[in-house]
Protein backbone atom coordinates (compact mmCIF):
# COMPACT_ATOMS: atom_id res chain seq x y z
CA UNK A 1 0.00 0.00 0.00
CA UNK A 2 1.23 3.15 -0.85
CA UNK A 3 1.98 5.65 2.02
CA UNK A 4 2.73 9.25 2.31
CA UNK A 5 5.94 10.48 3.31
CA UNK A 6 6.40 10.74 7.24
CA UNK A 7 7.33 14.42 6.30
CA UNK A 8 5.13 15.62 4.39
CA UNK A 9 3.15 18.40 4.53
CA UNK A 10 -1.00 18.33 4.36
CA UNK A 11 -2.65 20.08 1.93
CA UNK A 12 -4.89 22.14 2.68
CA UNK A 13 -2.91 23.26 5.58
CA UNK A 14 0.46 25.41 5.03
CA UNK A 15 3.56 25.61 6.76
CA UNK A 16 1.43 27.86 9.11
CA UNK A 17 -1.07 25.28 10.50
CA UNK A 18 1.68 22.61 11.61
CA UNK A 19 -0.56 19.77 10.33
CA UNK A 20 2.55 17.50 9.45
CA UNK A 21 1.85 13.84 8.20
CA UNK A 22 2.13 11.48 11.34
CA UNK A 23 -0.57 9.20 12.15
CA UNK A 24 -3.55 10.34 10.33
CA UNK A 25 -5.56 9.71 14.17
CA UNK A 26 -4.03 9.25 17.92
CA UNK A 27 -6.18 8.72 20.26
CA UNK A 28 -5.19 8.57 24.07
CA UNK A 29 -7.17 7.59 27.16
CA UNK A 30 -10.56 8.96 25.76
CA UNK A 31 -13.20 9.02 28.07
CA UNK A 32 -16.73 10.32 26.50
CA UNK A 33 -20.32 11.28 28.22
CA UNK A 34 -22.58 13.14 26.42
CA UNK A 35 -23.82 16.13 28.16
CA UNK A 36 -21.55 19.19 29.48
CA UNK A 37 -20.85 17.48 32.68
CA UNK A 38 -20.62 14.00 33.55
CA UNK A 39 -23.41 13.30 36.19
CA UNK A 40 -23.36 11.47 39.13
CA UNK A 41 -23.31 7.51 38.03
CA UNK A 42 -23.99 8.26 34.74
CA UNK A 43 -21.99 5.70 32.91
CA UNK A 44 -19.50 7.03 29.92
CA UNK A 45 -20.47 6.38 26.68
CA UNK A 46 -16.84 6.00 25.61
CA UNK A 47 -13.89 4.66 27.93
CA UNK A 48 -10.60 4.65 27.58
CA UNK A 49 -10.55 4.20 24.07
CA UNK A 50 -6.96 4.06 22.72
CA UNK A 51 -6.23 3.65 19.23
CA UNK A 52 -3.92 5.10 16.21
CA UNK A 53 -5.27 5.40 12.55
CA UNK A 54 -2.18 4.96 9.78
CA UNK A 55 -2.16 7.46 6.78
CA UNK A 56 -3.45 5.80 3.92
CA UNK A 57 -5.66 2.49 5.74
CA UNK A 58 -9.02 1.61 6.13
CA UNK A 59 -9.87 0.81 9.42
CA UNK A 60 -13.72 -0.63 10.45
CA UNK A 61 -15.48 0.13 13.45
CA UNK A 62 -17.56 -2.72 14.46
CA UNK A 63 -19.56 -3.36 17.49
CA UNK A 64 -23.23 -3.94 19.00
CA UNK A 65 -25.85 -1.51 19.21
CA UNK A 66 -24.93 1.15 21.49
CA UNK A 67 -21.26 0.21 22.31
CA UNK A 68 -19.88 3.70 21.11
CA UNK A 69 -19.26 3.62 17.29
CA UNK A 70 -20.97 6.49 16.09
CA UNK A 71 -19.86 8.43 18.95
CA UNK A 72 -16.34 7.24 18.96
CA UNK A 73 -16.66 9.09 14.96
CA UNK A 74 -17.95 12.03 16.19
CA UNK A 75 -15.38 13.16 18.45
CA UNK A 76 -12.90 12.06 15.33
CA UNK A 77 -15.21 14.73 12.96
CA UNK A 78 -14.32 17.34 16.54
CA UNK A 79 -18.24 16.90 16.36
CA UNK A 80 -18.41 16.36 19.87
CA UNK A 81 -15.12 16.88 22.61
CA UNK A 82 -13.96 14.22 25.35
CA UNK A 83 -14.11 15.11 29.21
CA UNK A 84 -10.45 13.45 29.55
CA UNK A 85 -7.83 12.10 26.92
CA UNK A 86 -6.75 13.65 23.87
CA UNK A 87 -7.11 12.64 19.74
CA UNK A 88 -4.41 14.30 17.78
CA UNK A 89 -4.61 14.77 14.01
CA UNK A 90 -1.80 14.27 12.23
CA UNK A 91 0.49 15.01 15.22
CA UNK A 92 -1.52 18.22 16.71
CA UNK A 93 -4.28 18.12 19.46
CA UNK A 94 -7.43 18.52 17.62
CA UNK A 95 -8.77 20.44 20.10
CA UNK A 96 -6.61 22.96 18.30
CA UNK A 97 -7.88 22.83 14.80
CA UNK A 98 -10.24 25.92 13.68
CA UNK A 99 -13.20 24.28 11.88
CA UNK A 100 -11.92 25.84 8.87
CA UNK A 101 -8.83 23.63 8.81
CA UNK A 102 -10.24 20.55 9.90
CA UNK A 103 -13.05 21.06 7.29
CA UNK A 104 -10.52 21.00 4.93
CA UNK A 105 -8.55 17.98 5.78
CA UNK A 106 -11.30 15.66 7.18
CA UNK A 107 -15.11 14.79 5.59
CA UNK A 108 -17.67 13.11 7.22
CA UNK A 109 -20.62 11.07 6.07
CA UNK A 110 -23.16 10.68 8.71
CA UNK A 111 -25.26 7.53 8.87
CA UNK A 112 -28.13 9.83 7.76
CA UNK A 113 -28.35 13.01 6.21
CA UNK A 114 -31.76 14.50 6.43
CA UNK A 115 -32.44 16.87 3.43
CA UNK A 116 -35.05 19.94 3.95
CA UNK A 117 -34.58 21.99 1.42
CA UNK A 118 -34.64 20.88 -2.83
CA UNK A 119 -30.60 21.54 -3.72
CA UNK A 120 -29.96 19.74 -6.87
CA UNK A 121 -27.31 16.45 -6.75
CA UNK A 122 -24.71 18.92 -8.39
CA UNK A 123 -25.95 22.09 -6.02
CA UNK A 124 -25.10 19.65 -3.00
CA UNK A 125 -21.91 17.89 -4.30
CA UNK A 126 -20.46 21.30 -5.08
CA UNK A 127 -21.27 22.21 -1.02
CA UNK A 128 -17.90 19.54 -0.95
CA UNK A 129 -16.09 22.80 -2.34
CA UNK A 130 -17.18 25.58 0.51
CA UNK A 131 -13.93 24.83 2.68
CA UNK A 132 -11.60 25.37 0.04
CA UNK A 133 -13.17 28.43 -1.56
CA UNK A 134 -11.35 32.01 -1.94
CA UNK A 135 -12.97 34.45 0.49
CA UNK A 136 -13.85 37.68 -1.09
CA UNK A 137 -15.98 40.43 1.33
CA UNK A 138 -18.30 41.51 -1.52
CA UNK A 139 -19.25 37.65 -2.31
CA UNK A 140 -20.95 36.95 0.97
CA UNK A 141 -20.64 33.35 -0.14
CA UNK A 142 -22.42 32.95 -3.12
CA UNK A 143 -21.31 32.39 -6.49
CA UNK A 144 -17.47 31.85 -5.01
CA UNK A 145 -17.35 28.25 -7.53
CA UNK A 146 -14.64 28.48 -10.02
CA UNK A 147 -13.91 25.56 -12.56
CA UNK A 148 -11.96 23.80 -10.04
CA UNK A 149 -14.32 23.41 -7.64
CA UNK A 150 -16.88 22.57 -10.60
CA UNK A 151 -14.57 20.02 -11.70
CA UNK A 152 -14.58 18.43 -8.21
CA UNK A 153 -18.10 18.10 -8.12
CA UNK A 154 -18.54 16.59 -11.22
CA UNK A 155 -15.32 14.34 -10.62
CA UNK A 156 -16.91 12.90 -8.07
CA UNK A 157 -20.15 12.83 -9.39
CA UNK A 158 -18.78 10.35 -12.03
CA UNK A 159 -17.00 8.46 -9.19
CA UNK A 160 -20.10 7.59 -7.03
CA UNK A 161 -21.97 6.86 -10.39
CA UNK A 162 -24.53 9.63 -9.83
CA UNK A 163 -23.80 11.88 -13.28
CA UNK A 164 -26.81 11.68 -14.02
CA UNK A 165 -28.63 12.58 -11.40
CA UNK A 166 -26.91 16.29 -11.24
CA UNK A 167 -30.13 17.98 -11.94
CA UNK A 168 -32.49 16.08 -9.88
CA UNK A 169 -33.30 17.13 -6.41
CA UNK A 170 -32.04 15.61 -3.30
CA UNK A 171 -35.57 15.45 -2.08
CA UNK A 172 -36.34 13.20 -5.00
CA UNK A 173 -33.70 10.46 -4.55
CA UNK A 174 -34.06 6.99 -3.38
CA UNK A 175 -32.08 6.53 -0.01
CA UNK A 176 -29.28 4.53 -1.73
CA UNK A 177 -29.34 7.82 -4.31
CA UNK A 178 -28.84 10.19 -1.29
CA UNK A 179 -26.65 8.19 0.77
CA UNK A 180 -24.12 7.97 -2.86
CA UNK A 181 -25.17 11.86 -3.57
CA UNK A 182 -23.03 12.33 0.13
CA UNK A 183 -20.40 10.21 -0.90
CA UNK A 184 -20.14 12.29 -3.64
CA UNK A 185 -19.76 15.70 -1.63
CA UNK A 186 -17.00 14.68 0.89
CA UNK A 187 -15.08 13.37 -1.86
CA UNK A 188 -15.21 16.53 -3.75
CA UNK A 189 -14.13 18.24 -0.54
CA UNK A 190 -11.09 16.56 -1.65
CA UNK A 191 -10.03 15.57 2.18
CA UNK A 192 -6.76 13.80 3.62
CA UNK A 193 -9.04 11.73 5.80
CA UNK A 194 -13.04 10.65 5.12
CA UNK A 195 -15.12 9.37 7.90
CA UNK A 196 -17.77 7.14 6.84
CA UNK A 197 -21.02 5.88 9.01
CA UNK A 198 -22.87 2.49 7.95
CA UNK A 199 -21.87 3.96 4.60
CA UNK A 200 -23.47 0.82 1.92
CA UNK A 201 -26.60 0.65 4.82
CA UNK A 202 -29.21 2.01 1.77
CA UNK A 203 -26.64 0.56 -1.53
CA UNK A 204 -27.75 -2.36 -3.28
CA UNK A 205 -25.37 -4.82 -4.15
CA UNK A 206 -23.68 -3.36 -6.78
CA UNK A 207 -22.87 -0.11 -5.37
CA UNK A 208 -22.25 -1.36 -1.96
CA UNK A 209 -18.92 -3.10 -4.05
CA UNK A 210 -18.79 -0.02 -6.18
CA UNK A 211 -17.97 1.85 -2.96
CA UNK A 212 -15.59 -0.22 -1.49
CA UNK A 213 -13.58 -0.65 -4.83
CA UNK A 214 -13.90 3.28 -5.26
CA UNK A 215 -12.74 3.66 -0.92
CA UNK A 216 -9.28 1.24 -1.54
CA UNK A 217 -8.24 2.89 -5.05
CA UNK A 218 -8.17 6.49 -3.15
CA UNK A 219 -6.53 4.97 -0.50
CA UNK A 220 -4.03 2.92 -2.10
CA UNK A 221 -3.04 5.48 -4.77
CA UNK A 222 -4.15 8.90 -2.69
CA UNK A 223 -3.04 7.76 0.41
CA UNK A 224 -6.90 9.00 1.42
CA UNK A 225 -7.64 7.90 5.27
CA UNK A 226 -10.48 5.81 5.78
CA UNK A 227 -12.34 4.97 8.71
CA UNK A 228 -15.67 2.81 8.34
CA UNK A 229 -18.51 2.56 11.36
CA UNK A 230 -20.36 -0.37 9.81
CA UNK A 231 -22.75 -3.00 11.32
CA UNK A 232 -21.17 -5.73 8.20
CA UNK A 233 -18.85 -7.89 9.67
CA UNK A 234 -18.16 -9.50 5.87
CA UNK A 235 -17.31 -5.51 4.44
CA UNK A 236 -15.28 -5.04 7.73
CA UNK A 237 -13.36 -8.24 6.95
CA UNK A 238 -12.99 -7.94 3.05
CA UNK A 239 -12.01 -4.29 2.54
CA UNK A 240 -10.78 -2.87 6.00
CA UNK A 241 -6.75 -3.29 6.63
CA UNK A 242 -7.87 -3.12 10.27
CA UNK A 243 -10.74 -3.73 12.21
CA UNK A 244 -11.52 -2.22 15.96
CA UNK A 245 -14.18 -4.15 18.29
CA UNK A 246 -16.23 -1.83 20.56
CA UNK A 247 -18.64 -3.21 23.21
CA UNK A 248 -19.91 -0.64 25.84
CA UNK A 249 -17.71 1.68 25.41
CA UNK A 250 -14.30 -0.17 25.49
CA UNK A 251 -12.31 -1.03 22.57
CA UNK A 252 -12.15 -4.80 22.46
CA UNK A 253 -9.67 -5.62 20.21
CA UNK A 254 -7.83 -4.11 17.46
CA UNK A 255 -5.69 -5.53 14.48
CA UNK A 256 -6.20 -7.05 10.97
CA UNK A 257 -9.54 -8.61 10.09
CA UNK A 258 -7.58 -12.29 10.44
CA UNK A 259 -6.55 -11.85 13.82
CA UNK A 260 -9.68 -10.73 14.78
CA UNK A 261 -12.35 -12.03 13.30
CA UNK A 262 -12.70 -15.67 15.27
CA UNK A 263 -15.51 -17.23 16.73
CA UNK A 264 -14.34 -16.39 20.51
CA UNK A 265 -13.82 -12.60 20.22
CA UNK A 266 -17.67 -12.10 18.12
CA UNK A 267 -18.89 -14.73 20.56
CA UNK A 268 -17.28 -12.42 23.50
CA UNK A 269 -18.70 -9.07 21.53
CA UNK A 270 -21.44 -9.89 20.61
CA UNK A 271 -22.95 -12.39 22.58
CA UNK A 272 -24.09 -15.01 20.01
CA UNK A 273 -22.03 -18.24 18.10
CA UNK A 274 -21.39 -17.49 14.35
CA UNK A 275 -19.77 -19.72 11.59
CA UNK A 276 -16.14 -18.29 10.10
CA UNK A 277 -14.83 -19.97 7.31
CA UNK A 278 -12.15 -18.26 4.82
CA UNK A 279 -13.58 -16.79 1.71
CA UNK A 280 -12.75 -18.40 -1.36
CA UNK A 281 -11.29 -15.53 -3.13
CA UNK A 282 -9.71 -13.43 -0.47
CA UNK A 283 -8.99 -16.07 1.77
CA UNK A 284 -9.74 -13.67 4.49
CA UNK A 285 -12.30 -14.45 7.39
CA UNK A 286 -15.91 -14.70 6.22
CA UNK A 287 -18.52 -14.78 8.51
CA UNK A 288 -22.09 -16.72 8.46
CA UNK A 289 -24.81 -16.99 11.08
CA UNK A 290 -25.87 -20.32 12.25
CA UNK A 291 -29.34 -21.94 10.44
CA UNK A 292 -31.30 -21.34 13.14
CA UNK A 293 -30.13 -18.72 15.15
CA UNK A 294 -29.17 -18.91 18.79
CA UNK A 295 -30.94 -16.81 22.03
CA UNK A 296 -29.09 -13.55 23.09
CA UNK A 297 -27.00 -13.88 26.13
CA UNK A 298 -26.03 -10.03 26.91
Amino acid sequence: MTRIDSTAQIPGGGPESGLVAHHAYTVGGVHFSYGPLRLQGEPWVLRDVRLEVAQGEILGIVGPNGSGKTSLLKLLAKLAVPQEGEIALFGRPLRSLSHALLAQTVAVVPQDSPQMFPFTVAETVLMGRFPHRRRSGWSLGFGWEDREDCQAASQAMATMDIAHLAGRAVTDLSGGERQRTMIARALAQAPRVLLLDEPTAFLDLQHQLGICATLRRLCDKRGLTVVIVSHDLNLASQYCDRVGMLRAGRMCTIGAPAEVMSVDVLQEVYGCEVLIDAHPQSGLPRITLPRHGMPFRG
